[in-house]
C-alpha cells in the first residue's frame, strides 16, 4: 500500500495540472471501486474549479469551489497519470493497463487526469468542507509527522507511559497519521532503536523527550523527506503521475534485507525479520537497542 511519501509524491505531481483548473467532464467507468461512488458523483464534480490539493495522512484532498472536497485514497494499487489532450502535446507513456482506468477527469486547461486501480482497493468520496474533519476516514487521524509543530516534545507526549512495542505504537494511525511499515522500519534503524522496546522510552519521568525520542523524531522526518525527494518507493504498484517509478527502495537500510549485512559501519550485524502485529519488521539486532 502506498505510504505517506508515495501519496505526497502523487500530490506534488497532480498539483501543477489540477489546481486552478475547472473540471469540464468526468468519466466514471464503473459503479464502484472499493466502495460505491457517492450520489451524483459525476454531476457534483463537473463544472467545479479545483482550488487546492492537499494531503492528510495517506489521503489526497481536492478542495473544490462550491465548498466540497474530493477525498481520494489510493488503496493497494491506485495511481494517477496526467496527459495533455491539446493537439500535438506530449503524452507520457501509459502507466497501466487501460482496462483498469476507472475515473477520467478532463480539465479546461487541456489536461486529462486518469485514476487507474487494478486491485480496486482505493476509493473516492465527496464531503462538505464544514464536515470534512468529521468524515469517518479522517476524524480519528493523529498528528502529521511532517508538520512544523511535530517535534520531540510532541512525540514524547504521544507515547508517555506506553508499554506497547515501539514499532507497533508508531503504526497507530490515531497517534501519528501516515506512517507505514516501510518507513517506520527505516526510521528506527536510523535512530538505533529496537522495534521491541517500550514506546514510553521516548519520554522521561517528567514527560519530556529522551535522547531516544529526539533521535527518532529526527529520523522520521529525514526518512520521509528523502523518500519524497526520491519519488517514493516502488515495490509493486507505485508510480508517479508521469508513469515513472520511485526509487527510494534502493536506499533501504533494513526493509526487505533479511539475511544481509547491516550497512552501519563497524556494526557487523545481520538484518533480521520478525512478524510483529501482522507485519514484517526488519531490523538489526546488533545496533538497534
Amino acid at each position: 500500500m502506498p505510504e505517506l511519501p508515495e501519496v505526497e509524491t502523487v500530490r506534488r505531481g497532480l498539483e501543477p495540472a489540477m489546481v486552478g483548473a475547472r473540471i469540464d467532464k468526468v468519466e466514471v467507468r464503473r459503479a464502484d471501486i472499493r466502495f460505491p461512488f457517492p450520489p451524483r458523483f459525476r454531476e457534483r464534480l463537473t463544472g467545479r474549479r479545483i482550488e487546492a490539493l492537499t494531503r492528510r495522512a495517506k489521503y489526497l484532498l481536492l478542495r473544490l469551489d462550491g465548498a466540497e472536497t474530493l477525498i481520494v485514497h489510493l488503496g493497494m494499487s491506485g495511481s494517477f497519470r496526467v496527459e495533455d489532450a491539446t493537439p500535438g502535446a506530449f503524452h507520457h507513456p501509459r502507466s497501466k493497463d487501460p482496462k483498469h482506468d476507472h475515473v477520467v477527469i478532463h480539465l479546461d486547461n487541456g489536461k486529462v487526469v486518469t485514476y487507474n486501480d487494478p486491485r480496486r482497493f482505493g476509493f473516492m468520496d465527496l464531503a462538505r468542507d464544514d464536515a470534512l474533519d468529521r468524515h469517518p476516514r479522517l476524524a480519528e487521524l493523529g498528528d502529521e509527522p511532517l508538520a512544523a509543530d511535530f517535534d520531540a516534545a510532541r512525540l514524547a507526549a504521544l507515547f508517555k507511559a506506553s508499554r506497547a512495542p515501539l514499532k507497533s505504537a508508531l503504526l497507530d494511525q490515531k497517534r501519528i497519521a501516515g506512517l507505514g511499515n516501510i518507513y517506520v522500519c527505516e526510521a528506527l534503524f536510523r535512530a538505533k532503536l529496537s522495534p521491541f522496546r517500550p514506546a514510553g522510552d521516548l519520554a522521561n519521568a517528567s514527560g519530556g523527550p529522551t535522547k531516544a525520542g529526539r533521535a527518532l523524531t529526527k529520523a522520521i522526518r529525514s526518512v520521509l523527506e528523502e523518500a519524497i525527494e526520491a519519488g517514493g518507493s516502488s515495490l509493486r504498484d507505485h508510480r508517479q503521475t508521469d508513469g515513472e517509478l520511485g526509487y527510494f527502495q534502493h536506499n533501504f537500510d533494513v526493509y526487505d534485507r533479511e539475511g544481509l549485512a547491516c550497512r552501519r559501519p563497524g556494526c557487523g550485524g545481520t538484518i533480521a525479520r520478525y512478524a510483529q502485529s501482522a507485519r514484517s519488521t526488519f531490523y538489526c539486532p546488533v545496533c538497534q537497542k
